[in-house]
């Protein structure tokens, strides 16, 4: 049983005891909360609301509604959405904010509410802290009868998002068309399952194979779109001698590939890629949370351009990114951020630049991949229980590597000659991450070890 409550949104384990799960109470009082921090604010009371495909959603669902109608809040319903299409519409709608239920990669029984301000974007850290203030003091009040707030649905919303994506300059849906691609989709059973196909469809992809897109919240495997849970498609793309993979996490703001030759592109290499085809033709900064690959760095040097790293959380990326003015961002997970649409994480952006760019390229997506460094990240992980003093320990690991240029904005970054070690507390899992990157598997391997080893050291 747990319950998390950070900078990506309120998330937990259906079942349990309330405060140590995310129980209909704990839904009903931070929902309820949510639509009257919103008012407090001077937000207005419009709030969209939307969610993945898992079994827990519907539930949620109705819950969230009567919690925010019982607030006075005017509820749209976009039913069955992804993450980006819930704030693009917040953007469009003008709406005070939104509520996306979901839990992102992690598995089915969990569930969480990711709440959105009036740009559409994450509440920042500080607006989640007096949110939760005002839930733990439990500081409002319900409505009376005669002030209770609205229901109402709009179910089409991802055709406009669609559009949205095909209207921008850099999406060249002739291109693509002309390209005649072949692409298999793996949506793990959730709203991917049915949004992907459709933009393929309005981008001229008529040959797509469709795996794990019934959107019934069954994940037919781990969610999280890693090499080692994506093996299905990668067997099928290099069986059918299909031009692309597209894996999407259940709320379809992270996005993987797989090459023509059946291989991983790399989860990493999204945004490299995306980055590689947007600074060809846009002038502006380039910005990517701590924990990604420094590949980056090297196709901003390529552009011309600076290259600014932020804290790990989209809310962090997307303010860093504000303040540079940046031209794309994201994160090393396949999370594409493109600022001309909107400021958040959207795989079908995603989708549509890099298809745009491979088409205009006439490469394989396998000959596109081996024009960039093939980096090689190390990802571990310690049980956060039984960790007393995390910021204690990093200061100590800091001190053993001192000599080398080091970053602590979140957590602890460490950067040598040919590669980084990053350590922090995971915003989404009771877990203590360490990636690790070089130019070998065994130096990223290696770096991830020693760290680890020592941080385990330093706690006993």
């Amino acid at each position: 049983m747990t319950l998390i409550k950070s900078i990506s949104g309120i998330r937990g384990t259906i079942g349990g005891r309330p405060g140590q799960a995310l129980t209909p109470m704990d839904v009903v009082s931070i929902a309820g909360a949510f639509g009257m921090w919103l008012q407090n604010s001077g937000a207005n009371k419009k709030l969209v609301i939307g969610r993945d495909a898992r079994i827990s959603g519907e539930m949620v669902n109705q819950l969230v509604v009567g919690s925010l109608i019982s607030v006075g809040i005017e509820v749209i319903d976009l039913g069955l959405a992804t993450t980006p299409t819930v704030e693009m519409a917040v953007i469009d709608m003008n709406a005070g904010g939104g509520i996306i239920i979901t839990a992102s990669h992690n598995p089915k029984n969990w569930n969480a509410l990711k709440l959105l301000n009036s740009k559409g974007e994450f509440i920042s850290d500080q607006d989640g802290k007096d949110l939760l203030q005002l839930v733990e003091d439990k500081n409002y009040t319900y409505n009376g009868v005669d002030d209770l707030g609205s229901y109402s649905k709009d179910e089409n919303y991802l055709d406009k998002h669609i559009q949205h994506i095909l209207d921008l300059d850099l999406v060249d849906v002739e291109a693509i068309s002309a390209s005649d691609f072949s692409v298999a989709v793996d949506a793990v059973n959730s709203v991917g399952g049915f949004a992907i196909p459709r933009l393929l469809k309005a981008l001229g992809v008529n040959k797509v194979t469709e795996i794990n897109c019934v959107p019934d919240g069954n994940f037919a495997h781990n969610p999280e779109p890693l090499p080692e849970n994506i093996v299905e498609i990668s067997e099928l793309v290099k069986k059918e001698n299909l031009d692309l993979g597209i894996i999407v996490d259940p709320d379809v703001d992270r996005l993987a590939l797989v090459c023509n030759d059946g291989t991983p592109f790399g989860e990493e290499y999204t945004l490299v890629s995306v980055a590689d085809y947007v600074l060809q033709h846009t002038k502006g900064a380039l910005v990517a949370n701590l924990s990604s690959t420094m590949a980056l760095r090297g196709i901003a040097e390529k552009h011309g351009v600076e290259f600014f790293e932020s804290a790990v959380g989209e809310v962090n990326v997307v303010r860093e990114m504000n303040k540079q003015a940046a031209a794309i961002g994201g994160e090393g997970n396949g999370g594409v951020i493109y600022p001309e649409l909107h400021n958040g994480r959207d795989a079908l952006v995603g989708v549509a630049l890099f298809l745009t760019y491979l088409a205009k390229s006439k490469m394989t997506s396998a000959e596109l991949r081996a024009t960039y460094p093939d980096y090689k990240i190390e990802k571990q992980k310690i049980e956060l229980d039984g960790v007393a003093d995390l910021d204690g320990i990093l200061e100590q690991v800091r001190r053993k590597f001192i000599d080398f240029p080091s970053n602590t904005i979140d957590g602890l970054k460490i950067t040598f000659p040919e590669g980084w070690v990053h350590m922090r507390k995971s915003n989404t899992e009771q877990i203590i991450r360490i990636y690790a990157e070089a130019t070998t598997e065994k130096y990223a391997k290696d770096l991830a070890e020693c760290v680890k080893q020592l941080m385990n050291n330093i706690n006993e």
